[in-house]
Order: C-alpha cells, then structure tokens, then sequence
C-alpha cells in the first residue's frame, strides 16, 4: 500500500513537471511568434512610404522594445530623421587641435578605461578610447554653442557600440540638439529645471512619500547621473541600456525623468522604512537596483506621462517653460520625423548619383580596427557609484561599434 501510494506521488509528480514543461515550451512558443510578428511589423513599417514612424514609435515603447541590435541599427536614425546615406566623415586627426575640451574629454575617456569588457587586449582599448574622444569632439567643434558635461561619454559609447562610428556620430549630433540640448548649456540651471519636475510627479502619485522626502532634504541630486546619461552610467545589463535607450528615443526628452519617477515610487516602501534624513534616503535612492522589472516600469513612465504630461506639471516644477530648448523644440523635431522616405528609395536615388560612393559608410583598412570589433563582447560592465552630493566622478564603459 505504501509503496504505491509512493509511486503514485512520484507519477504524479513526473506528470505535474511534463505539464509545466509543456507550458514553458508553449509559452516559449508564443513569444517567438509575437517576436517575429513585431519584427515583420517593424520591417513593413521601415519599408512604406513614407515612413510609418508612429508605428516604429509604439514598436519601441511596447514590451521588448525593438527587440535585436540589427533592428535598432535600423529604427534608431528613423526616430531621429537621419538620412543613412548622408552620415558625416570620420573625424581626421585635426579634430582634436586646439579644441578647448580635449584634455577634460580625454581624462573623463581614460578613467572609463576600468570599465572596457575583461579580457581586452591593450591595442584593442586604445582603438576605443580614441574614437570615443574622436566622436566627442567632433560634435563639439561643429556646435560651438554645445558645452561638454561628463556623462555625455557614457550615452556616446551605447551610440557607437550599436550603430558605429559614423551613424554614432549621427545620432549624437542630433540627439545633442534636441533630447539633451539643455544639459548642454554653458551652467547647470537648465539641468537643474529638467529634475524639478520629479518632485511633483512624486507628489500626484504619492503624496506620502513626497512629504516623506522633504522632510529629509534630500532633494533631487541623486537622479543627476540618472537623467544625463539616460542611465547608461548606473546600470551594469546593457540589454537593460538598450532597452532604456529605445524608450527614450521614441518618447518625449522628459521621459527619462518620469522613469526616474516611477523607479522612485516603485521602492517607496524602502523609502518610508529609511530614516528621514538627507544622508539616508539619498544613500538608499542613489543606487539602482540591478534587478528591476523594466518592462513594468516602463509601461508605468508612459502612463505617467499621458496622465501627467509636461505642460500640466510645469508650474509647480517652477520651470521657466518657455526658455527650455529641448521641450520647445520637441513638437516641430517630431514633426520632421514623419515626412521620411524609406531606405530602399534613398539608396535608388544614391545609386543614381554619380558622388554615392563618397556617402557610402565603408569599412577602413586598418587591422587593428578591425582586431578590435572582431575581439570585443556586447556586454557592459559592472554598476557605476552612486553619485556624491557635492562632485560626480564620470567612469563610463565604453564597448565598440558592430560594424
């Protein structure tokens, strides 16, 4: 009796684990069609005429984002209206002469070199370094009225690592003009604007917690590195980077302020369990959990956003609304995104040119280039420190480009 009432727990639970693996195998099943559901999605919407950059936008934003980095190569410079086959040169080696930013580029890309993937030859690191300062200075020359802020590294080396040198460079222009143009002005109080809108975010979600945190002086500082970098220098999954990135790429520049809302709310209870003073609660804040449920957060910041929009909060964030470039510009830099011809028409209209060849992005002869790209990993290294209240200390990863 015993022995088959034993062997009838042990059948039944060898039937209970084939049902779960028949589950997990389903489930694995159905999210390989949705994956290749949105990437057929995604590809019939870079190929229609014009772009259809509002499916290519909700594409980004919904759950896995733009799912591979040969994607992302694609969808990323339609989310900022770049022609593919118009990129600018590589930087030549005048770039970095006489340019006022050298030497702080130089020292903020040399302390980044503790964070390059272990294992990395010393040629291979010198190849990165270089055309990450390359890529720096080469938009600081040409935009004189951008001023240079440690952190700008950290979102220039996601850039290159996924799209390359060219494209990178592309992109951060770009984005330098627009999502990031005011952490770029000549003093901080831009910057300063931009994170006052946390605390009445705070405030409409959980008025609690908000009371909680000014009590405890703690301000918004801890979020700095956060909102420059688009947390780039804080978190150590670059999958969880990339994610963020096309996020933040297709939303409105603020976003990446709401997501520091909704990481905020989502550790309230940590937060109400510190003790209320500045030192403790901005200890606890100024380290990002590595294992938070992003998908979860990032539906929760877009929700935020609808119900709280930018507009709606600006009063109580004290913002001089009007003198902020990056949102003012916002509507009519979307509104440029949605007139777009698809690539296979800009490549027929290069083909039929007779300078294409001087457009085309090539791949350069040099070995130790190309050592480089055939030698590096697509992972990002370990969690940047937490950011002091008085100084921030800039050690990006830097990671190469795929191509």
């Amino acid at each position: 009796m015993k022995r088959g009432a034993g062997g009838s727990r042990r059948e039944g639970s060898e039937a209970e684990r084939g049902r779960s693996r028949s589950r997990s195998g389903a489930t694995a099943e159905h999210n390989g069609l949705r994956k290749k559901e949105k990437l057929l999605e995604m590809t019939r919407a870079l190929t229609s005429d014009p772009v259809a950059i509002d499916v290519l936008r909700r594409a980004a934003v919904s759950r896995g984002g733009l799912l591979t980095d040969e994607m992302r190569r694609r969808v990323w410079p339609k989310l900022l209206s770049i022609n593919v086959f118009n990129l600018p040169p590589k930087p030549g080696k005048a770039i970095r002469e006489n340019h006022k930013d050298y030497n702080q580029v130089l020292m903020d890309v040399r302390r980044s070199l503790q964070r390059f993937p272990k294992g990395m030859r010393e040629e291979q690191c010198q190849v990165l370094q270089e055309q990450l300062i390359d890529t720096i200075l080469y938009i600081l020359k040409g935009h004189p009225e951008l001023h240079y802020y440690q952190g700008y590294h950290d979102i220039a080396v996601t850039l290159l690592l996924v799209v390359g040198e060219r494209m990178g460079i592309a992109m951060l222009e770009k984005l330098s003009a627009h999502h990031l143009r005011d952490f770029m002005d000549p003093t901080m109080d831009s910057t300063k604007h931009i994170l006052n809108y946390l605390m009445p975010i705070l405030k409409r979600e959980s008025p609690r917690l908000h009371d909680f945190m000014c009590r405890a002086e703690v301000g918004t500082v801890f979020a700095l590195s956060w909102l420059i970098t688009w947390y780039g220098h804080v978190l150590s999954n670059f999958q969880h980077i990339l994610r963020l990135y096309d996020f933040f790429l297709a939303s409105h520049p603020l976003m990446a302020i709401y997501f520091a809302a909704v990481i905020v709310l989502h550790r309230e209870q940590e937060v109400l369990d510190c003790d209320c003073d500045m030192a403790s609660v901005h200890h606890l804040l100024s380290r990002i959990p590595q294992d938070l449920p992003y998908e979860t957060l990032i539906s929760q910041a877009d929700e935020l956003f609808q119900h709280h929009p930018p507009y709606d909060l600006a009063k109580q964030a004290a913002l001089q609304y009007r003198k902020s470039i990056t949102i003012t510009t916002f509507q009519d830099f979307q509104r440029a995104t949605l007139d777009q011809r698809p690539d296979s028409i800009l490549r027929q209209r290069l083909h039929n040119d007779s300078e294409a060849a001087s457009v085309l992005p090539v791949m350069g002869n040099n070995g130790l280039v190309k050592m480089a790209v055939w030698g590096l990993s697509a992972t990002l290294g370990a969690a940047a420190l937490a950011v002091a209240q008085t100084a921030l200390e800039w050690t990006p990863e830097f990671l190469f480009q795929l191509f």
